[in-house]
């Protein structure tokens, strides 16, 4: 079960590589004009328009997305079943049909029928557009039905089976969304605290893959919250000072904090190790502070020292609980980073933006200290203080193809070779392996690479932490193999 909410984790990160596009599209609209946000120019109006069309179809997103990411093969013809799926369920238990069902005013139907066309439902439909997929994607009909064999029964078969699933989902649909919107009050609440618990969470379950469900909840809108959302819009439902609580607090950590605990890994590691570690932790720290991308960061730490990524996971709760009790709002598309930081300045839920600059640097300090003290008063093997011997960094490459042919020999090596692979994928950090003999694997091979981590979910999976350059190495192992 949690490997395949690990594989949903990772196929959200196809369509989540989509939205830093609006993010660009409506911070240059809300800069042009950023108090009539969009009435009062024409390009304005354009451009914003262009990223709500992103934005406002996230669970349509989700949807072609997770049935292309869990499909075997990544084929076209997933996301079309995935596509089937969700315009079948939403159809179906729209606001309009379910009237029409119980023979009722609209005004009469339940709230929860008027939300289903959701983040939740979206990636539902991918797992039902994938599954059908890998299921039916080989079936071999009569000879009179042979048009339809193979990949062209995968849509048919998809829309029956996404009848059965509305069918269900119109009795099980409201107690599931009560179940969302309860456990999201409950977190809007506690206020301050419940920003700062859900932050701590969002940390602490990245390291099984599944955080992007706990996502799902607070930044769109599953549970009527739609923080992400709303902070881009300013449509009804956003508040001025509350909305982008769930985001504010993750820029001091990514822009401030994570780098500042790369230096104190830096200058509590090794003087032999200085150089190495010195090229990787540069290469995620400003992967970190420029895009929001952390992955390389913390998986660099996550495992060797589960003991300082707790405390990482603290300190972002603390920061987001203190950022959402300040008179402070700045929200991102895509990650707490320097760009979303600088778009999201004229957005229109946005509340002194400037504010990141002193408390960053406070959260840096702190970062710093805690992170040099933890590490050095428990001897946490972080980055340089783990030795591997004739390590080839990957942060270092410039992009020479035969770096990248050497790294993806050697992991493929230490993976077992060529043999022991039985799947191979990739996600935005992370190489994905299904292999056939556990004991094959060599995982101090591995990093001798470079990598920030290798992860063993089960026997039969092993995931290997790349970091941003991990299509490169990918293309090179698909080649090897």
């Amino acid at each position: 079960m949690m490997k395949y909410l690990q594989n949903i984790g990772k196929s959200l990160m196809l369509p989540i590589a989509v939205l830093p596009a609006a993010g660009i599209l409506y911070g240059i609209g809300y800069w042009i004009d950023p108090i009539g946000w969009g009435s009062n120019s024409i390009l304005s109006a354009f451009l914003i328009k262009a990223a709500a069309a992103i934005i406002d179809h996230i669970p349509l997103l989700f949807a072609i997305g997770v049935s292309i990411g869990m499909s075997k093969d990544h084929e076209g013809t997933s996301a079309l079943s995935g596509l089937v799926a969700f315009l079948m369920i939403t159809s179906l238990l729209s606001t309009d049909a379910v009237a029409m069902y119980r023979g009722v005013d609209i005004s009469e139907v339940p709230e929860s029928f008027g939300k289903i066309s959701n983040a939740f439902i979206g990636i539902l439909s991918g797992i039902i557009g994938s599954s059908c997929y890998n299921r039916f994607k080989g079936t071999i009909l009569p000879d009179w039905l042979a048009f339809f064999s193979g990949k062209r029964c995968v849509a048919i078969v998809t829309a029956c089976t996404s009848i059965l699933v509305a069918v269900l989902l119109y009795f099980i649909w409201p107690l599931i969304y009560a179940g969302l919107v309860a456990f999201g009050t409950s977190i809007l609440g506690l206020g301050a605290l419940g920003a700062g618990l859900y932050a701590m969470l969002n940390r602490a379950l990245i390291p099984l893959g599944i955080h992007h469900a706990l996502n799902a909840v607070f930044w769109f809108d599953t549970a009527n919250i739609n923080d992400l959302g709303l902070f881009w819009s300013g449509a009804d439902g956003a508040v001025k000072g509350v909305t982008g609580q769930y985001m504010t607090g993750f820029f001091p950590i990514m822009m401030f904090g994570l780098p500042a605990g790369a230096l104190a890994m830096y200058h509590t590691a090794k003087t032999s190790e200085k150089k190495k570690a010195a090229a990787f932790l540069l290469a995620g720290a400003f992967a970190s502070f420029f895009t929001g991308i952390t992955e390389p960061l913390e998986f660099s730490f996550m495992f060797m020292a589960p003991g300082l990524y707790l405390v990482h996971a603290v300190l972002t709760g603390i920061s987001v609980a203190v950022c959402a009790s300040m008179p402070f709002r700045i929200g991102f598309n895509f990650s707490a980073g320097l760009v979303d930081w600088i778009l999201s300045f004229k957005a229109p839920m946005a509340v002194n933006p400037w504010m990141l600059i002193p408390i960053g640097c406070v959260t840096g300090v702190i970062y710093y200290v805690v992170f040099r003290f933890v590490i050095l008063k428990f001897d946490l093997k972080t980055p340089g203080r783990a030795e591997y011997e004739d390590t080839v960094e990957i942060s270092s490459t410039k992009g020479n193809d035969s770096d990248f042919v050497k790294i993806a020999a050697i992991i493929l090596e230490g993976l077992g070779g060529k043999g022991n692979i039985k799947e191979l994928d990739h996600c935005a950090t992370r190489i994905r392996t299904v292999i056939n003999d556990y004991t094959l694997v060599d995982e101090n091979a591995i990093r001798k690479t470079g990598v920030a981590g290798v992860i063993r979910p089960d026997k039969s999976t092993v995931q290997v932490i790349i970091g941003t350059k991990v299509q490169f190495v990918y293309e090179e192992m698909k080649r090897l193999l």
